[in-house]
């Protein structure tokens, strides 16, 4: 068991994303693909979606986590203005992608110990990462509660290989995971404009992440029990 990571804690990855036409879908893939069932997770109300997660943490990446999220079915979305989920998740082409080859890698998140500051920095290079939003879901010690940045138009940027930002509150959910036997290796980033993704990067104190030119694509490399696995984006979808 982990202690809570502190809010202040430095720039780290934080987890990995993982889209699914739906949460059973999502834990298929994961059995499957890397050989364990995920954790529990929990449902967001602001968002209308719901997940299950699965630590990959390592002393390289600490605390990091993986999450499998989908659209929640029966979320009550009377309010939501369409395009608005984060993660690009009402995105037409990305949900067809979805639909059509199954649960995929298709973001991070990156945590910070100012979210306001770390947008800041990227409006300055005249990226605009979103409002910053309080956030919460309920779990069985409590509230979960962050703050994150989203978009009004749901876009993640860069094709996913700029991440989305949050700052957590006086609990971090990798506090009450357990080992899962999947470890994070490397996730490397690629885009055709590799400069300004890199620059962004480095503002935001990622500079340990590789970024190279090509099609829009992150690729993260885990150790599993069924051996080294690399999950990649999908680099058409940009």
């Amino acid at each position: 068991m982990n202690p809570p990571l502190p809010g202040t804690a430095p720039t780290a990855l934080d987890h990995l994303v993982v889209m699914a036409a739906s949460l059973a879908e999502g834990v298929a893939w994961c059995e499957a693909t890397l050989g364990v069932a995920p954790g529990p997770g929990g449902e967001h109300p602001l968002m209308g979606t719901h997940n299950r997660l699965l630590r990959i943490a390592t002393p390289v990446f600490p605390h990091a986590y993986l999450e499998i999220i989908a659209i929640n079915p029966v979320a009550n979305n009377d309010q939501k203005t369409m395009g608005s989920r984060w993660f690009d998740m009402e995105n037409p082409v990305l949900s067809a992608q979805v639909a059509r080859d199954g649960p995929q890698l298709i973001h991070w998140v990156a945590r910070v110990p100012d979210v306001r500051a770390a947008v800041a920095r990227l409006a300055a290079q005249g990226i605009d990462r979103g409002a910053v939003l309080p956030a919460s879901r309920a779990t069985p010690n409590g509230l979960l509660q962050w703050q994150i940045t989203v978009r009004p138009d749901g876009q993640r940027l860069f094709g996913g290989c700029l991440p989305t930002l949050i700052q957590w509150g006086d609990t971090h959910p990798a506090a009450s995971m357990p080992d899962s036997g999947v470890t994070l290796q490397t996730l490397d980033l690629q885009h055709p404009d590799a400069t300004a993704l890199r620059t962004a990067c480095n503002s935001l104190g990622l500079a340990q992440h590789a970024v190279t030119p090509g099609p829009a694509r992150l690729r993260a490399g885990l150790h599993t029990p069924k051996g080294p696995v690399t999950l990649h984006s999908a680099s058409h979808f940009s």
